[in-house]
């Protein structure tokens, strides 16, 4: 098999503020890969300006890397095609789950080798209502990372913030196992994720933007905007001055970032994930302090303690108080995206399925 990946940039910024007041921006890297249905072009010399700190391997990093010929992954998926250990599953479902198991690591480990920074590696979203499930998997995927002699400060492992994955967030972090859950849509999520002490907290602004634009029934989300504010920028504000104000040790990162104008808004936060098309005109744009939109910090330690925050905002989340405080938007946005990650799992087994066994094995 001869695969090429094909490499959807983008940057990690993380902003923080120096002891002179002014904004100091600091850059990582962060890219996916895209399946064969949504390649792009990589931009060699956008990446050399921009040099890349850290990564992620998926479902859909896979789908990239067997979607092309030629790739500097392939080798690390024909490897996991040959597997011995993978190779003696009797349970062919069992022997897909191996040889995907050891594709992803045998990628990560790579990538682990091209960046300084951690490589998050997904989880099965099948597993995202089984906390056993999910820890057994990352004990799995972190035994093999081991195998290959990747420490565990190097890894992160991306669990979907259902109510079980957060109780599994849980577990592995009182191993010192670092966990990133995603699929944030909701201020209970991001809350329950910080109580559990999930290593990063991922919210995607502008999914949660786009549902309140398409859907009324949320509400949470109908309050924001009758207000004239944008839900997606109010749940990181909300999130990130949580986990500040009660000393949470969780780093929050935005994703989905549509606009500059979104950048703008958000200066402070953590981690923001952005194509590099909008870094690119960020690095162009002339500013100034009073304008709406500026290199402001908007987002900080001790702005968060002045942030009032409900009673019922400040439980100590448990199963049932976070079933009944989840809104029909985080419902509906997590269900499909755990349903569309699920489907490309499946794809990848389907094709490992085809190939295996491969040449000259």
């Amino acid at each position: 098999m001869r695969c090429r990946a094909s490499v959807r940039s983008s940057r990690i910024l993380s902003s923080s503020m120096t002891s002179k007041g002014k904004d100091s921006l600091f850059l990582l890297y962060s890219f996916s890969f895209l399946s064969s249905n949504f390649l792009m072009s990589f931009d060699i010399a956008m990446c050399c300006r921009f040099p890349p700190t850290a990564a992620t391997v998926s479902s859909s990093l896979l789908l990239g890397i067997c979607s092309l010929p030629d790739t500097k992954f392939g080798s690390a998926i024909e490897t996991a095609l040959a597997d011995s250990a993978c190779y003696e599953q009797d349970d062919p479902n069992d022997r897909l789950s191996c040889f995907c198991d050891k594709a992803l690591v045998n990628v990560g480990t790579d990538l682990a080798r091209l960046v300084p920074g951690r490589v998050s590696t997904e989880v099965d979203a099948r597993l995202a209502y089984d906390a056993l499930g999910i820890v057994r998997k990352v004990h799995r995927l972190l035994q093999l990372y081991y195998e290959l002699e990747v420490p565990s400060e190097r890894l992160l492992f991306k669990i979907p913030s259902t109510w079980q994955g957060i109780e599994a967030a849980k577990l592995l972090e009182s191993e010192g196992i670092q966990t990133h859950l995603t699929f944030v849509y909701s201020f209970p999520q991001a809350a329950a994720a910080a109580q559990a002490g999930a290593s990063v907290i991922q919210i995607f602004v502008g999914r949660i933007r786009d549902w309140s634009r398409n859907h009324t029934g949320d509400p949470e989300l109908d309050a924001i905007c009758r207000k004239g504010e944008d839900p997606g920028l109010e749940l990181v504000a909300k999130a990130y001055n949580y986990i500040h104000k009660y000393g949470h040790k969780s780093k929050l990162m935005v994703a989905a970032i549509r606009n500059k104008q979104d950048i703008f808004s958000l200066l402070g936060v953590d981690y923001m994930i952005l194509p590099l098309k909008i870094l690119q005109s960020l690095k162009e744009s002339i500013t100034y302090p009073d304008e709406k939109y500026s290199f402001v910090r908007k987002l900080s330690p001790s702005s968060a303690m002045t942030y009032n925050f409900s009673q019922e905002e400040l439980v100590n989340w448990d199963e049932a108080s976070f079933s009944s405080a989840m809104g029909p938007a985080s419902k509906e946005l997590l269900a499909a995206v755990l349903e569309g990650y699920a489907n490309q799992t499946k794809r990848v087994e389907e094709l490992f399925g085809k190939i295996w066994p491969p040449p000259n094995v």
